[in-house]
């Protein structure tokens, strides 16, 4: 089977992906086989394994599947292909998702979210400006495809509001991010996993920035808030 994509826009969604996962296990974003990265290759998407060590990835046996999410080369798909591949269909800007299992969100959801439509306040201007809402997902166990379903209905809702998400925080399992681009996928994990961590460490006291506040972010920014 063919992709019909130039061999170099594969080598480089490969090295991205090896280079993030990298990255984000040698800060402790994640740990183990825990969590996964994906990336929009044409018509069709890379990713990896199930339960692929993201600090130790093999570039040459990340997944590659077709439009219809079928294997084209690679070892088998994360469990959360699935999900990956309705992000991607939900939001045509997505380029790059990155689910982890980062250590303060997975807290926040065992301690207790701000509410179901806003995981935490927005307590700073930088989390307003580069994460901005994020709903809370309701368990299921890992790889379920019903998660999917709640993604994408979450992704819909915001979007026919005006005021599209980058997250959305899945219970006890951590945060799912994306972008049109690997660095912009983690700047909106950094943020908000650095938040998470700031209003835990404040016992959650801190309130949210005044109205008029948010207000100018959004004049001076565009933040989608």
């Amino acid at each position: 089977m063919t992709t019909g994509l130039p061999h170099t826009a594969v080598d480089r969604a490969r090295d991205e992906i090896v280079r993030v996962g990298t990255s984000l296990f040698n800060r402790g974003y994640v740990h183990a086989g825990a969590g996964n990265i994906s990336a929009r290759v044409g018509n069709g998407h890379l990713i990896t394994p199930t339960d692929a060590a993201l600090g130790f990835l093999d570039r040459h046996r990340l997944a590659l599947v077709d439009a219809n999410g079928e294997r084209i080369a690679g070892d088998r798909a994360s469990k959360t292909l699935t999900l990956h591949r309705r992000v991607y269909a939900a939001d045509p800007t997505a380029g790059f998702v990155i689910h982890t299992h980062s250590t303060h969100l997975v807290a926040l959801t065992l301690a207790g979210v701000w509410s179901q439509d806003d995981v935490l306040p927005p307590i700073t201007p930088y989390f307003v400006m580069k994460v901005g809402h994020v709903p809370l997902i309701p368990y299921h166990r890992p790889g379920d495809p019903r998660v999917a379903d709640l993604v994408t209905a979450r992704i819909a809702d915001r979007l026919a509001s005006h005021t599209p998400i980058r997250a959305v925080l899945l219970e006890r399992l951590g945060p799912v991010v994306w972008g049109p681009d690997a660095a912009a996928a983690l700047a909106v994990l950094e943020e908000l996993e650095e938040t998470a961590r700031l209003w835990l460490l404040t016992d959650r006291r801190p309130g949210p920035l005044t109205t008029d506040a948010i207000g100018e972010l959004r004049s001076a920014f565009g933040a989608a808030w």
